[in-house]
């Protein structure tokens, strides 16, 4: 009889415990990419989520970017309003981006009261190095004017990167 009850125990335990949900994600990683402007000589991350389930009034995205010169992470805070479907996490510029390096991303979905309501991690790998970037804009103001600074008035350019980034 007790061997029947404890069966029957496990059983009904197993079941609850199959009946109960994941938490639910509020948003999941949709695309990820180094993006280089070779215009204004800059490279930054560019993270998307898509939302998957409704998003809190008040939460904040707070992303955690590896700095590829080295040092502290690049941390970018981005209001979350409930009605965006998408939602676009860009770093300010970079330097020192290396080819075939993995670089990580943490993302934490922050409520209004400071509570962690999700953590997402992913990595990024470019498949060119920054070097290829000019070390200044090719163009200057509002008209994409040539920068004087590498087009130079007799006809030469100077497209040097002057970059000091740390050993690999």
């Amino acid at each position: 009889m007790k061997i029947k009850a404890v069966t029957a125990l496990a059983l009904g335990a197993a079941l609850i415990a199959g009946c109960q949900r994941e938490v639910e994600k509020m948003v999941e990683v949709s695309g990820h990419m180094f993006v280089f402007n070779y215009r204004v000589a800059t490279a930054t991350y560019l993270v998307t989520l898509k939302k998957t389930s409704p998003i809190p009034d008040g939460t904040v995205a707070i992303a955690e970017f590896e700095n590829p010169a080295g040092g502290d992470p690049i941390i970018l805070k981005e209001k979350v309003f409930p009605a965006w479907d998408k939602i676009t996490l860009q770093s300010p510029s970079l330097h020192c981006v290396r080819k075939d390096r993995p670089y990580s991303v943490n993302i934490r979905l922050v409520d209004a009261e400071g509570t962690t309501l999700q953590e997402l991690k992913t990595q990024l790998v470019s498949d060119v190095d920054q070097s290829v970037l000019p070390s200044k804009p090719l163009v200057v103001g509002p008209l994409y004017t040539q920068n004087p600074e590498v087009f130079k008035p007799d006809g030469t350019t100077d497209f040097s990167n002057a970059d000091k980034c740390p050993a690999v």
